[in-house]
C-alpha cells in the first residue's frame, strides 16, 4: 500500500498541474460515473494529502477524496508544460518506488490530448495541459464539506503536516497496551505511516516492536514523531524511501540507494543486519501485515 509521502507526491502533482482549471472528469470504467457527473466542469481549487487519503476540493464545495488501498495507481500525462508523466501508486516492485515511463511517454510532441483510458480506469481528470487516470482505489468517493470535516477528525496527526499536532498520537501510545508496532500503523493514532516507515522508524530508534505502546517513554515516542517527519520529508523529495544513513551506504548518495542501499530491515530478513552485522533480522505477522526488524538492535531494554 502506497505510504503517506507518495500521497502528499499526489497532491503536488495536482496542485502543479490542475488547480484553477476547470476539468472535465469522466468515469470510463463506469463505477464512478454518477460522482464524475457531480464534478464534470467544476474548477478544482484546493489539493492535498493527510496521511494515506488525498482531497481534490473544487468551487461547488465537492471534494474528491480518494485511498488507494493496495492496489490503486495515478497515472498523469501531458504537454510540455505538464509535468513529467510518471505513475504513483501500485503496482510497487521494491518499498513503494515512483515510476516514470507510462504509456504517455510515447505520445507524441504535439500533445492532442490523453491517449484511451484503459477498460479499469474509475475515474480520468483532463485539465488545460494534462490529464490524470486513477485505477484500483479502494476508496473514490464524493464528500460534502461536512464528510471532509469528518474524515479528517478520524485521522491521526500527518508527520508531513507542518502545522501538525503530535500530542493526540503521544496519547494514544501512552492509553493501550496494544505493541507499539500497531499504534505506528494505525492511522487514527497517526496518518501516513506504513509497513516500511513504522519498521524502519523503529529499527533507527533501537525500538521493539512488541513493547506495550504506554510502557515507551514520552521521549521514545517523541523521537519516533522527529524520525518519521525527517523520512518522510525526505522520501516526498525522492520519490522512493531510502532510510539508511550515509555510512551504511558509503559513496552511495541518498538519490542512487536503490534497492540494496535504501533500507535497514525491510525486504532484509535473512541478511546480515548493516548495523549489528548479525544474522537477526526477522519477518513475522503483526495485525494481519509483515513486520521487519532486528532481534539484536531492538532488543527490549
Amino acid at each position: 500500500m502506497p505510504e503517506g509521502h507518495s500521497i502528499h507526491r499526489v497532491a503536488r502533482r495536482f496542485a502543479e498541474g490542475f488547480l484553477g482549471q476547470t476539468l472535465r472528469v469522466s468515469s470510463p470504467q463506469g463505477r464512478f460515473a454518477q460522482g464524475a457527473a457531480l464534478l464534470n466542469g467544476a474548477r478544482a481549487v484546493t489539493s492535498r494529502a493527510h496521511g494515506k487519503h488525498f482531497f481534490l476540493g473544487f468551487d461547488n464545495d465537492l471534494t474528491l477524496n480518494v485511498h488507494l488501498g493496495m492496489y490503486g495507481a495515478w497515472t498523469f500525462g501531458g504537454d510540455e508544460t505538464f509535468a513529467a508523466a510518471s505513475s504513483i501508486g501500485a503496482p510497487r516492485r521494491m518499498a513503494e518506488r515512483e515510476t516514470a515511463g507510462t504509456e504517455a511517454d510515447d505520445a507524441p510532441a504535439a500533445y492532442a490530448g490523453p491517449p484511451a483510458p484503459r477498460p479499469t480506469t474509475r475515474v480520468r481528470l483532463v485539465g488545460e495541459h494534462g490529464y490524470a487516470d486513477l485505477v484500483g482505489a479502494a476508496i473514490c468517493r464524493v464528500l460534502e464539506p461536512t464528510g471532509v470535516a469528518a474524515l479528517d477528525a478520524q485521522l491521526g496527526p500527518d508527520p508531513l503536516n507542518p502545522q501538525a499536532d503530535p500530542e493526540p498520537f503521544y496519547a494514544a501510545a501512552a492509553a493501550t497496551s496494544r505493541p507499539i508496532g500497531a499504534v505506528l500503523m494505525d492511522q487514527k493514532a497517526v496518518a501516513g505511516i506504513g509497513n516500511i516507515f513504522r519498521a524502519e522508524s523503529l529499527f533507527r530508534a533501537g525500538q521493539h516492536p512488541h513493547t506495550p505502546a504506554a510502557r515507551v517513554p514520552r521521549e521514545r515516542l517523541e523521537l519516533l514523531w522527529r524520525d518519521n517527519v525527517t523520512l518522510m520529508e525526505a522520501a516526498v523529495r525522492l520519490g522512493r524511501i531510502v532510510t539508511t544513513a550515509p555510512e551504511h551506504r558509503p559513496g552511495v548518495p541518498a538519490e542512487r540507494a536503490w534497492r540494496e542501499h535504501a533500507n535497514y530491515v525491510y525486504l532484509r530478513h535473512g541478511r546480515p543486519c548493516r548495523v549489528c552485522g548479525q544474522d537477526a533480522i526477522v519477518v513475522e505477522d503483526l495485525g494481519g501485515r509483515k513486520l521487519y526488524w532486528c532481534t539484536v538492535c531492538q532488543a527490549p531494554r
